[in-house]
């Protein structure tokens, strides 16, 4: 069975830490959008793994995993993240990671770029990591980007990058900026070029190769549907497809050959960065969860805003990804509250939207419909059977379902991986 796992909501719903479990399952595990923006961390029983580039299958020894050509690869960012595995006991080597030879590469004139650009638009910032990605996706639309099979030929590789500095410099200059040396960028990104050439291959043939083989394929996206570049609250997204549709054009692999799509959502509601939230809590109450969470963003250390748990943003996910199966995370974090509310809709004035409005003037004047839900007062975390769950918990979890569209197939009360709930339907 081939799987796509997408986030439901605003992206940081604890994708990396399903995507762990579904490993177990599988072959392959597939990275197929976004960049090193992306942080998934996993609890593997004291240890604590954070991945930015690296899909998070890598923490099973036995399975391959691919870096896909819709990822944008900071070559440094990436020696530097294998590095740190290896240090803590991970084995990464070119027969369990696999670089796409088509993947872009993020170069330091966008990450210069990405924070110039932000810096000056002021309040309408987007709220970016500074990463690059954005630049990186922009040049690769411009068809100026450079790929992973670049550093396969260093003279070639040289020229290029060479360019592009040129080319970047010239943008940078325009913002009386110190432009960048030539000589420092290539003495890093050649070190780089160096390290990573055993691992770049021809992802598609990978692939299907292994489909041939009758392997199971775990594609793991980054962010959330809500930041999808043309399904999210524009322009406060991505500049990918962390869609369901984003892991077939990410990857190489036909939509024909997708057996499954579950979606990640917590049992609330996060989001990092600008752009509206119709359900956000209350400055004390968001201050609450945001802590008892740990709602701090593994990339930037940014703190997430917190709200109700939105069934709007949810089925409008639904729809989009083909969601055919749930996972919920950090029920756990609500074993306190005494009273809980879901959104099961907006409303405009006399108007009322079961969707997401892509006006963004229009969502942000929306107020939450909310349905009000009884709280269970008793933690969840030893809890591995639905049924054992307090019954406001299944109340509730039932609501989340049903106004979502999908039935829930996991549910997590903790952040290890023994703190699971497998949920027959």
């Amino acid at each position: 069975m081939n799987t796509i796992l997408v986030g439901g909501q605003w992206g940081d719903e604890g994708k990396g830490r399903i995507i762990d479990l579904l490993t177990e399952r599988s072959d392959f595990v597939v990275r197929y959008q976004g960049g090193s923006n992306a942080g998934h961390e996993v609890h593997i029983e004291k240890n604590v793994y954070v991945l930015h580039l690296i899909p998070s299958g890598i923490l099973h020894r036995s399975k391959v995993c691919l870096i896909g050509n819709g990822v944008v690869v900071d070559p440094v960012a990436l020696v530097k993240e294998i590095r740190g595995l290896r240090r803590q006991g991970i084995r990464v080597t070119p027969k369990n990671l696999v670089v796409s030879e088509i993947a872009h590469l993020v170069l330091p004139g966008h990450k210069l770029l990405d924070e110039l650009r932000e810096h000056r638009k002021g309040k309408d910032r987007i709220g970016t990591t500074k990463r690059g990605i954005g630049p990186a996706y922009g040049d690769k639309a411009a068809r100026t980007g450079l790929r992973a099979l670049d550093m396969l030929q260093p003279v070639r590789f040289r020229e290029k990058l060479r360019a592009k500095v040129t080319e970047h410099n010239a943008i940078v200059r325009s913002f009386g900026i110190k432009p960048l040396r030539f000589d420092n960028v290539w003495s890093e990104y050649l070190s780089a070029a160096r390290f990573l050439r055993p691992f770049i291959r021809d992802g598609v043939a990978l692939l299907h190769d292994a489909m041939a083989q009758k392997k199971k394929i775990l594609f793991e996206g980054a962010q959330g549907t809500l930041l999808d570049i043309d399904f999210g609250t524009y322009p406060y997204v991505t500049s990918s497809h962390p869609t369901a549709g984003g892991a077939c054009v990410g990857s190489g692999v036909p939509p024909t050959r997708i057996d499954r799509v579950v979606g990640v959502m917590k049992a609330y509601t996060t989001r990092v960065g600008e752009g509206p939230f119709p359900t956000q809590y209350d400055p004390k109450l968001g201050s609450e969860i945001q802590k008892i969470g740990d709602e701090f963003g593994r990339t930037t250390g940014r703190g997430r805003r917190c709200g109700w748990f939105d069934s709007v943003v949810t089925r409008y996910a639904q729809r989009i990804n083909g969601i055919n199966h749930i996972a919920v995370t950090k029920l756990d974090v609500l074993d306190h509250m005494s009273e809980l509310k879901i959104c099961v809709a907006y409303k405009d004035g006399a108007r009322r939207y079961n969707t997401v409005p892509m006006d963004l003037d229009t969502l942000r004047r929306c107020k939450p419909v909310y349905q009000t839900y009884k709280g269970w007062q008793t933690s969840t975390k030893h809890i591995r059977r639905f049924r054992d769950l307090p019954k406001n918990a299944r109340i509730y979890l039932n609501a989340i379902s049903r106004h979502t569209g999908a039935p829930i197939s996991i549910v997590s009360v903790g952040p290890r991986r023994d703190e699971t709930i497998f949920v027959k339907n």
